[in-house]
Order: structure tokens, then C-alpha cells, then sequence
């Protein structure tokens, strides 16, 4: 390993450990050899990458950058050399996953197994969140966003695209009565988010037009799975991709409505990667499986 890869190796050692001793002792070296390495590392780069105190050492905002590249090109060059070997040319290593509580839910857990057993050396770190993460901090492998990108560094594959469904319960309609039209839903609870999205209108298509409603209600949730949970429990109408709900439309749960005020929207999946133009094995196995599995 060249003196560069060398110096990488040691921070990382240092920052997953969280000491220089015991990267020391890990790696076989002295502590003071660890802290030269890294001294040098640090006046390359022009930045620090620890703050150091006589108790503890922390990551600075550019060590937590630089640690997330490392990890991955030292497990690039870690696979490059196995895969000069036939017999060991697979997939292997942890690969963290974020994705939102319903596509994870819906979407990702009910193939995951299918995965493992395909690759049963990689470990698989889903984390199920509806809040948007930044792979560098969060060290995530690949992300899944849902709806249009905004412009982005990162790397993206289209996984796919869902329509989307007006629902309620029975329950609330045997209460409420079913909205005739968008107009109707002034007179309707409808089942909000409360974190930021484009926009907080509903899109519908009335006389060959496309319309935005305003929707109001007495409820916000944190993420599409407790807004399906409140409309199948009858609080009011939500708005939610076909993957989300298509068990409980087939179950009786919930009842599309406005289907003939349907926009045709179609919302975009995508599983989003730090960009290389190599990616390593577990990052290509995962997205590929992904793109040819699940389903919309």
C-alpha cells in the first residue's frame, strides 16, 4: 500500500476506533507513529480532521467528509484486489441503506431476503426514515428519494415511477359522504405532512385541466405511514403512492376517490449513490437487485 493509501488507512483505523492508541494497537504501530501519519495527512490536505483533547477525538465537519470517501475507496481497492481472484469475485462488506418508512416498508423489506441469499456476504443497514439524510454525514451507501430531484452531486438511478391515490376509509365516507369533486374536499378532513414538500396542494384535472386544491385538516404526520394508518383508522382523506396502499385498497381498507379527477402524476423512485465511475460490488449488486425487483 502506497504511503498515501497507508495514511488514508490510519485515520480511518483512528476515526472508526477512536483513538490513536487503539489504531496503534490495531494496526501494530505505536501511537506516535499514528499521530505523525495522520500530522502528515492533515498538512497535505491544508484541513484538520480531528479536535483533540486529552479525553477525546472527534471528527471535524471535513474529517466526517474525508472519513466517508475513505472508508469507501479503501473498500474499492479492498475488492479490486480480491476480484483478481475468480473464485472470490462477489459482492461482500456492509452496505448502509436509507429509504423512507413506506418504500422501505412496502418496497425493500419484502425482497430484502431474496437479497441476502443471492449475497450472503454483505450485511444489509436499512434505516427507515421519512426526514432526507446526506449520505456523507449519515455514511449511507445509497439513499431512495422519492418525487423530482433537485439538482444533486450525487449519482441517480430511476427505479421506477408510482401513480398516486386519493383514499379514505369506509368508515370515514359512511360518516362523511365521498367528495363529488376537488371543490367537495373544502368540506373534508384531509390528512396532511408536517415536514417541508414541494407544495401542499393536491393536483387534479378537471375539464381537461390540470388544478392545484388547497387542502386543510386537523391532523400532520411525520411520514406516509402514519398518514396511511390514520386514514385506514377513518380520520379523513390522504394522498398516497399506489405502492403505499395498494394491500389496503385490495383488502377493503381504503377506498380510492376522485378517480375520474385522477392528474395522472406519476411519482419518480430513485436510489441515489455517491458518484464513481467505479461503484463498488455491494453498491452495484444492491441497485441492480433493487431496479430488477421491486415493484410500483
Amino acid at each position: 500500500m502506497d504511503n498515501r493509501a497507508g495514511e488514508m488507512e490510519t485515520f480511518v483505523q483512528a476515526a472508526q476506533r477512536g483513538s490513536f492508541a487503539a489504531a496503534a494497537k490495531a494496526m501494530r504501530l505505536t501511537p506516535s507513529a499514528i499521530s505523525r501519519s495522520i500530522a502528515r495527512l492533515e498538512a497535505r490536505l491544508g484541513v484538520r480532521l480531528f479536535q483533540r483533547t486529552t479525553r477525546s477525538l472527534n471528527l471535524t465537519a471535513e474529517g466526517e467528509a474525508y472519513l466517508a470517501r475513505a472508508t469507501e475507496l479503501l473498500s474499492e481497492i479492498e475488492e479490486i484486489e480480491r476480484s483478481l481472484t475468480a473464485d472470490d469475485a462477489e459482492p461482500r462488506g456492509r452496505i448502509r441503506i436509507n429509504a423512507s418508512v413506506p418504500f422501505g416498508t412496502y418496497c425493500i423489506v419484502p425482497v430484502l431476503p431474496l437479497f441476502l441469499e443471492t449475497h450472503p456476504k454483505v450485511t444489509v443497514d436499512l434505516s427507515l426514515s421519512d426526514a432526507i439524510v446526506d449520505l456523507i454525514e449519515e455514511r449511507a451507501d445509497v439513499a431512495i428519494r422519492i418525487g423530482t430531484l433537485k439538482d444533486t452531486a450525487l449519482r441517480a438511478r430511476l427505479l421506477g415511477r408510482s401513480r398516486m391515490h386519493v383514499v379514505a376509509a369506509p368508515s370515514y365516507l359512511a360518516r362523511h359522504g365521498a367528495p363529488a369533486d376537488p371543490d367537495a374536499l373544502d368540506g373534508h378532513n384531509c390528512l396532511n405532512f408536517n415536514f417541508r414538500r414541494p407544495t401542499d396542494r393536491w393536483p387534479f384535472r378537471e375539464d381537461g385541466a390540470l388544478t392545484a386544491r388547497a387542502i386543510g385538516g386537523n391532523f400532520l404526520g411525520n411520514s406516509g405511514e402514519v398518514v396511511r394508518l390514520m386514514a385506514a383508522a377513518g380520520a379523513g382523506i390522504a394522498r398516497l403512492a399506489h405502492y403505499h396502499v395498494a394491500d389496503d385498497i385490495a383488502a377493503g381498507r381504503l377506498v380510492p376517490i376522485l378517480e375520474a379527477f385522477d392528474a395522472g402524476d406519476l411519482e419518480e423512485v430513485h436510489a441515489l449513490y455517491v458518484g464513481h465511475e467505479r461503484l463498488s460490488l455491494r453498491v452495484r449488486a444492491f441497485v441492480d437487485f433493487l431496479a430488477r425487483n421491486v415493484r410500483f
